[in-house]
């Protein structure tokens, strides 16, 4: 599963609306590239930490969250991902890269 999708930083809470989001300026966006995994092999925290941590050095890569209970891996990076690439990063951290989710 990929998508686009856009994200901007929270502003620190001031002003009546406690986000600041009255009358500010443009906030900056940036625009990436979402893709779930499927890894087997996750069982716990330090599994989840084993695999963000590896695909997080990949270059590009903005963001990683690894949810051990179902095995998905969401990476946001600035451009598709080459699959051998994350496969590599996976197996580095000592686990299974099935596919996209």
């Amino acid at each position: 599963m990929t998508a686009e999708t856009e994200t901007s930083p929270t502003a620190p809470a001031s002003g009546c609306c406690g986000g600041g989001a009255c009358g500010s300026g443009a906030a900056d966006v940036q625009i990436g590239v979402t893709t779930v995994y499927q890894v087997t092999g996750m069982t716990c925290g330090h599994c989840e930490g084993a695999v963000s941590g590896e695909i997080s050095g990949l270059p590009g890569v903005t963001s990683v969250k690894a949810v051990a209970a179902t095995g998905q891996v969401t990476v946001v990076s600035e451009a598709p991902l080459d699959e051998a690439a994350v496969r590599d990063a996976v197996d580095e951290a000592g686990y299974e890269l099935v596919g996209l989710a």
